[in-house]
C-alpha cells in the first residue's frame, strides 16, 4: 500500500506543478481587464462569436483559457469608464482571437474596448471558406459586423464613443483592416503574382484550391467594402500587399502604424509591407523590426508551443519584442484617438 500512497502523491505533486505553471504563465495586463464572449448579430446574416476586452475595476483571475492561451481577466464583470474609444481586431488566416491576446490586454488596461471577430469559416477551428472567391470580402464585411453590434446592440454599447474607432490586423488580417480603411485591392492581380513569384499566401490559396488564383481575366467576386467608422490603422506583417497595385492605397487617409519583420520570409517585405509604405508615404509610421518572422507578431507562446507560430531567430525575444511593440501601439492609438 506504502506504494500506492507515494504514487497518489507524486501525481499530486505533479498536477499541482502543471497548475502552478500554467498560473503564472497567464498573460496579464497592468490595470484589470474585463473579458467577455459575445454572438454579434446583423439582420441577414449568421452570428458572428466575437472576444472582448474592456477596462474594469474588478478583479481578474488567470482562468479564462481561448485556444492555448491562458489570460489574468475578470470574467463577464462590469466595465468601467463612459464614451471608452473602441479598436476592432482582424487576425490572420487560421487564426483567432487569441492571436494577439496580449495587444488587447494593453488595450483594455489603457482605457479601450477591443473587440475580436472569428472570421467565419477563416480559423482555427473552421476552415470552410478557405476557398470561396468571396473569402476576404467576407472578413472585411465581419469587421463591420463586429462594429455594428458593439456600437449598437451590445449591452453596453452606450459605453463605446463611436467617433473613436481604431482597427489591427495581422497578416491575412492586416490586408483586412487596409480594404476596410479605404483600400482597394485588385484582386486579378494574385493569379499573375503568384505564378511569377509565389510566396505563402499563395501557397495556401494553391492548397485549398482557391479560384483567386484563376481570377486575372475578369473579377467575378464582390467588392471590398470600406468603413468610414475606422479612424486609425496600426497593420503588422500584411499579406496581399501586391494586390493594391498602382493606386489602391489612395483611398486610406486614416493614420497608419505599420510593422514589419526584417526576417519575415514567409510575406516578404518587398512585396507586401515594403509596397504599402511606399504608397502611403508620410501617412505611415513605419516600424522595422530587426529578427522578427511572420510569426513573431503573434502573442507570445507560453502554455503551448507549437513550432510553427512559436519559433523565433536566434537572439529575438518575442516577450521583449511584444512589450514595447504593445506600448507603441497603444501609444499610436492614444495619439490619434484619444482627442475629442
Amino acid at each position: 500500500m506504502k506504494w500506492l500512497v507515494g504514487l497518489s502523491i507524486a501525481v499530486l505533486v505533479l498536477l499541482l506543478s502543471a497548475a502552478g505553471a500554467a498560473w503564472w504563465s497567464a498573460l496579464r495586463s497592468t490595470h484589470p481587464v474585463g473579458f467577455r464572449l459575445a454572438q454579434a448579430s446583423k439582420e441577414g446574416a449568421p452570428p458572428l462569436a466575437v472576444a472582448i476586452w474592456y477596462p474594469t475595476r474588478a478583479r481578474p483571475w488567470p482562468t479564462v483559457l481561448i485556444g492555448p492561451v491562458l489570460m489574468d481577466v475578470a470574467k463577464d464583470a462590469p466595465i468601467e469608464g463612459q464614451r471608452l474609444p473602441l479598436i476592432v481586431f482582424s487576425h490572420g488566416n487560421g487564426g483567432g482571437p487569441q492571436s494577439h491576446a496580449d495587444l488587447a490586454l494593453a488595450l483594455a488596461s489603457a482605457g479601450y474596448v477591443v473587440v475580436a471577430p472569428l472570421h467565419r469559416g477563416d480559423n482555427f477551428t473552421d476552415a470552410s471558406r478557405a476557398a470561396a472567391l468571396t473569402l476576404f470580402a467576407g472578413r472585411v464585411r465581419d469587421l463591420d459586423t463586429a462594429l455594428d453590434y458593439m456600437s449598437n446592440r451590445w449591452p453596453e454599447a452606450q459605453r463605446i464613443d463611436a467617433a473613436r474607432i481604431g482597427a489591427f490586423g495581422m497578416s491575412a488580417g492586416g490586408f483586412t483592416v487596409l480594404a476596410a480603411a479605404g483600400a482597394r485591392p485588385d484582386m486579378r492581380l494574385i493569379g499573375p503574382h503568384c505564378r511569377a513569384a509565389p510566396e505563402l499566401v499563395c501557397e495556401v490559396l494553391q492548397q485549398v484550391g482557391s479560384p483567386l488564383l484563376a481570377a486575372d481575366k475578369a473579377w467575378p467576386g464582390e467588392p471590398l467594402q470600406a468603413s468610414t467608422r475606422i479612424k486609425a490603422a496600426v497593420v503588422a506583417a500584411p499579406g496581399l500587399g501586391f494586390a493594391f497595385g498602382t493606386g489602391g492605397l489612395d483611398g486610406v487617409r486614416v493614420p497608419v502604424q505599420l510593422w514589419s519583420g526584417e526576417g519575415d520570409r514567409l510575406v516578404p517585405d518587398e512585396t507586401n509591407a515594403g509596397l504599402i509604405r511606399q504608397a502611403l508615404g508620410a501617412n505611415a509610421e513605419f516600424h522595422a523590426v530587426p529578427l522578427a518572422g511572420h510569426t513573431s507578431f503573434l502573442a507570445p507562446c507560453r502554455l503551448l508551443r507549437p513550432a510553427a507560430l512559436c519559433a523565433d531567430a536566434d537572439g529575438f525575444d518575442r516577450e521583449q519584442f511584444h512589450d514595447s511593440m504593445n506600448k507603441a501601439v497603444v501609444e499610436f492609438f492614444d495619439t490619434h484617438l484619444r482627442a475629442r
